[in-house]
């Protein structure tokens, strides 16, 4: 397939029960070499709204779901354990931070608590799965090679280009200003991140997966023009093409770069 360059032995996704999170978990699964293991993590696996993950489950013995609340470092330590657990020694090459919320507020309704709360899952959240770090150095350092890819390790955030100060796309149908403070923020943690880990063995970049069809998506009131199968083949179809001179960068599902 379009991934073939695509060669990972395990893949970590949050927010993995519903929207864009189960359209990556559902398309690593079914890739021609489909990774060791997919680890899916969301809030309450057990819930109704994990039950499609959960059928996945049944179908997949390679699928991993865990419980995962990204503002709580505690599950976070936790489920880094139980990850550590079924790779036994090998590392994680692929950690794809994609769990976020969005508010639909403007400037005259944002609060100190919609603010904050938004900010602590979309920003704060992909810092602290940073936890996750030992068993990416680990995949790094077992990985043949010095060129840096997804495949050998890294980190990647699944931005909005609702975060392009310099865009500030689609403004007329939706303020969402915190949403958009913090995706603006989690670029710049992207770039942070990338500086850091890169010694490791570490990629990191952000992504812009399109204005896709899903709750979070249609909250606006108005269809998105991108399918979940769209946006997610293509962001693979990207991450298979990743290497040394994307480190830090921020592009869309199709490959674009997106501006700051």
């Amino acid at each position: 397939s379009s991934m073939a360059g695509l060669r990972i032995c395990s893949a970590l996704v949050t927010g993995a029960n519903r929207g864009i999170g189960l359209g990556l978990v559902r398309h690593l699964l079914r890739v021609s070499n489909p990774p060791k293991w997919v680890f899916a993590a969301c809030r309450d696996p057990k819930g109704e709204r994990a039950q499609e993950l959960q059928h996945l489950a049944s179908k997949y013995p390679n699928l991993v779901i865990m419980p995962l609340e990204v503002t709580n470092p505690a599950s976070i330590q936790a489920a880094a354990a139980r990850v550590g657990e079924h790779l036994k020694g090998s590392g994680l090459n692929l950690l794809i931070n994609n769990a976020a919320i969005l508010l639909n507020r403007t400037l005259d309704t944002e609060t100190l608590e919609g603010m904050s709360q938004i900010y602590t899952t979309n920003t704060i959240g992909p810092l602290l799965v940073s936890q996750f770090l030992p068993l990416l150095k680990k995949a790094a350092q077992g990985s043949p090679g010095s060129e840096l890819s997804c495949s050998k390790a890294a980190i990647i955030n699944i931005s909005s280009n609702g975060g392009s100060i310099d865009s500030i796309y689609g403004w007329d149908l939706l303020q969402v200003v915190s949403y958009r403070c913090s995706k603006a923020a989690l670029n710049m943690l992207t770039k942070c991140q990338s500086l850091g880990y890169r010694e490791h063995g570490i990629l990191c970049a952000a992504l812009h997966p399109g204005w896709v069809q899903t709750d979070m998506g249609s909250s606006a009131g108005h269809a998105p023009p991108v399918t979940v199968d769209m946006s997610v083949q293509g962001m693979l179809n990207v991450l298979s093409t990743l290497s040394e001179k994307d480190i830090g960068t921020f592009l869309d599902w199709e490959g674009k770069v997106v501006s700051w």
